[in-house]
């Protein structure tokens, strides 16, 4: 198989999923973003609120790390400062326009990828209106991504998640693109409030455990303060396990440590980086691949007009060594 033929599949959301997509876009056409539909912060939460349609920033963001053309890709970052659209992204205009217009978000992200001239292809995981529904072992429950994206869990680890209505189903191309993939990649992010919503849809976990494709799982380089305070490696990936209810094949880690200087920047914050128990990792029916995964380089250009997309990148993936990485394993 030629290296360009390879099929991967990428699911995530945000920052995570578009720093992998413009890397992996670079070494095989056969790429497909599959993403998180729960978000309901920002610019997206407003758009859901107000017209009732589906989530708009993740896939904007999916879309323009896959795009080739550069002038569009700034114009659908673009965020406006003031007047009504105060906060908006272009983009998350233009792909709510299409699917008030058309009636259906997947030609409205269909007709978006022809505009943005991309390589590959992106799908909403779901197709259905969800909201993230978060209960913890108190008894707590918490509704909406963003809610739980800044809560503090306290002592109560390893909530159990689920998407309200309980109806909601896998997107059909979705399936079909895990079920074609050479290899399935869980691309870095929120772990609770971005992963969690993507793995857990109805139908997910039966594409995982049927397709041929090897499972991949890029471990986030920091933990997120009250929420994965401690994690090792192995944490992290048993929280994809279990959102998923699926086995990795592999899971990549960062072994290289960032400088104490943004280290100590992080630790300002309650973040700290995400070690490796190479005893569990040892033991781990996955293999677990330690690599150079940290960037020195500055964040990626095309999202320079989007202030969401900079936040808390000080520390961020190498995204062109864990593709390399992604490409070694694809034909291991």
């Amino acid at each position: 198989m030629d290296k360009t033929g390879v099929k991967i599949a990428v699911i995530g959301g945000g920052t995570g999923s578009f720093t992998l997509l413009s890397q992996l876009k670079h070494y095989t056409k056969h790429l497909t973003a599959l993403v998180n539909m729960a978000d309901d912060g920002g610019s997206t939460g407003m758009l859901r609120d107000e017209l009732g349609v589906l989530p708009p920033g993740d896939v904007r963001q999916c879309l323009v790390a896959l795009s080739e053309s550069e002038r569009v890709r700034d114009l659908f970052n673009y965020r406006f400062e003031e007047g009504t659209f105060s906060g908006h992204a272009f983009g998350n205009l233009f792909l709510t326009a299409l699917e008030k217009m058309t009636g259906n978000f997947a030609s409205a992200v269909e007709t978006a990828s022809e505009v943005l001239n991309i390589t590959g292809e992106v799908h909403p995981v779901t197709l259905d209106k969800v909201t993230l529904v978060m209960k913890q072992a108190d008894g707590t429950v918490t509704e909406g991504e963003f809610k739980i994206g800044q809560s503090d869990f306290g002592a109560s680890k390893h909530p159990e998640m689920a998407l309200k209505p309980s109806t909601a189903q896998l997107n059909p191309d979705a399936e079909q693109a895990i079920m074609k993939a050479d290899v399935v990649v869980i691309a870095p992010g929120n772990l609770y409030g971005s992963l969690a919503p993507a793995l857990i849809v109805p139908g997910m976990s039966k594409a995982l455990n049927a397709t041929m494709a090897k499972k991949v799982y890029v471990c986030n380089l920091v933990t997120k303060p009250g929420q994965t305070d401690g994690f090792s490696v192995a944490d992290f990936a048993a929280e994809i396990e279990r959102f998923g209810n699926f086995k990795l094949d592999y899971v990549l880690y960062n072994d290289d440590k960032p400088s104490k200087e943004l280290l100590d920047t992080y630790a300002k914050e309650g973040e700290f980086g995400v070690e490796p128990d190479k005893e569990a990792l040892d033991k781990a029916h996955y293999k677990a691949v330690g690599g150079h995964f940290v960037s020195g380089k500055p964040y990626a250009a095309a999202q320079d007009a989007d202030p969401i997309a900079q936040t808390r990148t000080l520390i961020r993936h190498d995204a062109d060594a864990i593709a390399k990485e992604l490409m070694r394993i694809c034909f291991a």
